[in-house]
């Protein structure tokens, strides 16, 4: 069953990312932080990735997508360029500020907004895993 690695910092939203993901068979993995999320990226080598927008350093989220995204083959992420990120965000919920994937701004996949509808966030993944 394929691996997800939830990055978020808070610990009431990371279960409940959780909970219908492991109820539908995944392997979950977290991590608190962004720093804890890269270690865990090299450590586990994840199918996909969960990743909240705003951690502990404000928006820590956009920090982990483009490190992992980086184009530098030297990058000690470059191996796992590949792997999908679903960001989490309430963002658009909360101001008007709106935003989308973009390559070079905000490498992610696709967004899922908190709180989190199990069945949207659970759509969203089988999308992703299915285009690996």
């Amino acid at each position: 069953m394929p691996k997800i690695l939830i990055v978020e910092d808070n610990p009431d939203m990371a279960l409940a990312v959780a909970m219908p993901l492991e109820a539908h068979g995944y392997e979950v993995i977290f991590a608190s932080s962004g720093e804890e999320g890269l270690r865990k990226v090299q450590e586990t080598a994840p199918d996909l990735i969960i990743l909240d927008v705003m951690m502990e350093a404000g928006t820590a989220g956009f920090q982990v997508s483009l490190a992992l995204r980086s184009p530098d083959p030297r990058s000690p992420h470059a191996r796992f360029r590949d792997i999908p990120i679903l960001m989490l965000t309430a963002i658009h919920t909360t101001t008007s500020l709106r935003f989308g994937p973009d390559e070079a701004y905000l490498p992610v996949d696709d967004f899922v907004e908190k709180p989190v509808d199990p069945d949207v966030l659970l759509e969203k993944v089988g999308v992703l895993l299915a285009g690996r």
